[in-house]
């Protein structure tokens, strides 16, 4: 008897008007907070730990909290707490909401397919991997991770449909139109070794003029106890800003592994100055459960339009395809 009137109680009070207020408050106050931690991500200090690259990284799946504090709002009936949840909503849409819109399919005209693509080094059917790119009808092609003996694979599974191609280290280029200017970028942080080479540089004389085709593969980023380990990656971004702000050629396509996503703040020596995509998420990596797009197009005297993944390869990451429409 005791047991039951003592649940009654609990009961009672659990459901008494000042418990939901409070409640409701509480979910406002979270939506508050939530919506200024969007809104204002670029404020979030990037230590210890570069806790604010690693938040960035994930921004988009911020959401979900927005969506799981709705669900509370709504079984507490709180009115408070759904008008606080307006203020989060609108910031996510005004960030990601043009990412969900279909974009132009084709500008017409002055325009390049292009594709981006970590191959892995692990990768076991590299001659199945380069006829999926190959489906693509892209005008470019750029790779990561070419190890012997994949790389003379590539090369020959691609030859017939682009004739045009160059390797540096581990990253090359393959297009249907002619290269000139091939060389290496030096886009190695000081703290690793000789002969790592992620990067190159060439000219591709498209039919509406010259466009110098970046191509780089950034240090790779770890998340652990420390929070995430990204000054190498950091690093080796600053560097290839430098070169791309030093490039002659007025129109320029970025490709690569970047191993970060676009808000990123390790990534603005080169968001900075190029443009990335208009509409599309595209997660890339993993490709088993794509959770962030580290694959990227980015472009200068140039827009580039709605990027997407293709379907998954031998890699493990996915391909991602874009149009980049020269100004």
């Amino acid at each position: 008897m005791v047991e039951r009137a003592d649940s009654g109680a609990v009961a009672s009070e659990a459901s008494a008007p000042g418990v939901g207020k409070r409640r409701g408050w509480v979910v406002a106050g979270s939506a508050v907070v939530v919506g200024v931690v969007l809104g204002f991500h670029r404020h979030v200090p990037n230590w210890p730990g570069r806790v604010g690259s690693l938040l960035e990284s994930f921004l988009p799946w911020v959401g979900l909290l927005v969506v799981v504090l709705l669900v509370v709002a709504l079984v507490r009936r709180s009115a408070v707490a759904l008008v606080a949840l307006l203020l989060p909503v609108g910031v996510w849409v005004d960030t990601f909401g043009g990412l969900l819109l279909p974009g132009e399919e084709s500008g017409g005209g002055r325009e390049l397919v292009v594709v981006q693509h970590n191959v892995s080094d692990e990768n076991r059917d590299p001659d199945g991997t380069a006829r999926a790119l190959i489906g693509s009808r892209a005008d470019l092609v750029a790779l990561e991770e070419l190890v012997d003996p994949q790389v003379a694979v590539y090369e020959k599974s691609l030859a017939a449909d682009y004739p045009h191609h160059v390797v540096r280290g581990t990253v090359g280029l393959w297009s249907k139109h002619p290269l000139s200017g091939e060389q290496v970028v030096d886009i190695k942080p000081p703290s690793i070794e000789e002969g790592w080479s992620r990067g190159l540089r060439a000219v591709v004389h498209s039919p509406y003029g010259d466009v110098a085709a970046y191509v780089a593969h950034l240090p790779s980023v770890r998340v652990g106890a420390g929070g995430l380990a990204s000054q190498r990656r950091d690093e080796s971004a600053a560097l290839l800003g430098r070169a791309i702000a030093d490039e002659s050629v007025e129109a320029v396509v970025l490709l690569g592994d970047l191993n970060g996503v676009v808000e990123d703040r390790g990534l603005k020596p080169l968001t900075s100055q190029l443009g990335v995509a208009g509409s599309g998420f595209a997660f890339s990596f993993p490709a088993a459960f794509p959770v962030a797009r580290i694959d990227q197009v980015m472009a200068r005297s140039a827009t580039v339009g709605r990027i997407r993944t293709l379907p998954a390869t031998g890699s493990d990451h996915l391909p991602v395809v874009a149009r980049v429409t020269l100004a």
